[in-house]
């Protein structure tokens, strides 16, 4: 059984940084790609950024230059640095495991960008 377990949410001023972490246990970690999404309220679910089993890498427009996603395969781990964070940067962040079919996610950790 996959299980996604994030951390490293908060509350943080804009313009500050956050690193968000995911351990996966129960596959094995390097041959799945893998990402995070975040959930604003009253928006849908958006991709942030994702990472493939080479290592590339894309994101979404609005994080561009700004967040960068790598993954430590030693570990099971992987990151999302956040540097700059703006106020529209508040959401639940969940990361997930493709598996095509089927895409695993984790629980969410909440991220606050408030002055």
């Amino acid at each position: 059984q996959v299980q996604l377990v994030e951390s490293g949410g908060g509350l943080v001023q804009p313009g500050g940084s956050l690193r968000l972490s995911c351990a996966a246990s129960g596959s094995i970690f390097s041959i799945y790609a893998m990402g995070w999404s975040r959930q604003a309220p009253g928006k849908e679910r958006e991709l942030v950024a994702r990472i493939t089993s080479g290592g590339s890498t894309n994101y979404a427009d609005s994080v561009k230059g700004r967040f960068t996603i790598s993954r430590d395969n030693a570990k099971n781990t992987m990151y999302l640095q956040m540097n700059s964070l703006k106020l529209e940067d508040t959401a639940v962040y969940y990361c997930y495991q493709d598996r095509v079919p089927r895409v695993y996610w984790g629980q969410g950790t909440q991220v606050t960008v408030s002055s």
